[in-house]
């Protein structure tokens, strides 16, 4: 008897919060609440499910406090735009959502999601899992690319809330021409992301530091032969050494503040992540509450229940047929529902 393949799926749920809100329309029930990253959650939340059909669910969540990053480095993330207020308002009845589905929520002050993604995965591989454990982590961040290796794969929302592409170990050595996935902090250390305010080195930009990682394997060894000033060495431009040698501490800074952690003190209990006894005749009335009647046929049959057609009378959409026409050209292009 071979042993079954258990999957886990982990959610970085403010990523995809905030791809479904930036792709969507503002929806909104008729009583005027708006909904439109809620409804953009379930949908990814749904499509995930029924193509990975997974064991095991969990979802993190950053908490809006500092982390140990900016206790490290004051500016990190200091240009990044604040998100609406409307979109705020929706996390908590995601987390409620979750909650129904049965899924646990996970989020520990001082750290972020990622953090959380890498710790649960190493977890679940290493200590809890059952034979042939497979993670697939649902993101709209490629920052969690890192953490791919044979066991796990990365489900990366691209545009909208449909565009999704499963990354493993061979689709990254595709994407960053030859590096696998545990070069890519130091890649991004030498290259910095504007996104979150990280340094990098100033004056090497992708292509160099593609070159560096790809030559030097990782940013110890391309340290190491430096100051040895080995024959590899000294093939590197004289420019792009002494970009090396005066920013080092400022190139170490900004692999810190990439750099995922793996081990944040949480209690994973794998049981607890098992979704598939969820209350579906419960979720079904909050989906109503919600008005998404079209998302009620898609919801997953949990375990020890029987299948029952769930009748759902016709009744004013969410959208109007007038609305939908009017934002036809927008629905096919961000929503690209199934």
């Amino acid at each position: 008897m071979t042993n079954q393949k258990k999957r886990l799926i982990i959610i970085d749920s403010n990523s995809v919060i905030h791809r479904a809100y930036h792709a969507l329309p503002r929806l909104a029930t008729k009583s005027g609440e708006l909904v439109n990253a809620i409804y953009g959650f379930l949908l990814v939340f749904l499509k995930a499910i029924k193509e990975f059909n997974p064991d095991y669910i969990v979802a993190v969540f950053d908490v809006p406090v500092p982390t140990f990053r900016h206790d490290k480095y004051i500016r990190y993330k200091a240009k990044r735009p604040k998100a609406p207020e409307e979109l705020y308002k929706q996390i908590p009845k995601v987390k409620e959502l979750l909650k129904d589905f049965n899924i646990p929520v996970f989020e520990k002050p001082g750290y972020e999601a990622d953090d959380l993604v890498g710790t649960i995965s190493q977890e679940y591989v290493k200590k809890q899992a059952l034979p042939e454990p497979e993670v697939v982590i649902l993101s709209g961040d490629t920052d969690v690319l890192q953490l791919v290796d044979k066991n796990i794969k990365a489900y990366i929302l691209r545009k909208g809330v449909k565009d999704t592409v499963l990354y493993d170990e061979e689709m990254i050595k595709q994407k960053y021409d030859g590096l696998v996935p545990g070069q890519l902090e130091d890649y991004k250390a030498l290259r910095g992301d504007p996104t979150d305010n990280i340094p990098g080195a100033t004056g090497i930009g992708e292509k160099t530091a593609l070159e560096l990682i790809k030559g030097f394997h990782d940013l110890e060894n391309l340290y190491k032969e430096l100051e040895e000033n080995s024959e590899k060495a000294k093939k590197v431009k004289e420019k792009v050494k002494e970009i090396l040698l005066s920013q080092k501490e400022q190139i170490y800074l900004s692999k810190f503040l990439v750099q995922i952690k793996r081990d944040v003190p949480i209690e994973f209990v794998l049981k607890q992540s098992n979704w598939r006894e969820y209350d579906r005749a419960n979720v079904t009335e909050v989906l109503k509450g919600y008005e998404f009647f079209s998302l009620i046929s898609r919801l997953p049959v949990p375990n020890e229940q029987e299948e029952t057609m769930i009748e759902v009378r016709p009744r004013k959409s969410l959208i109007s047929k007038k609305e939908f026409r009017r934002n036809a050209g927008q629905f096919k292009n961000n929503l690209k529902l199934w």
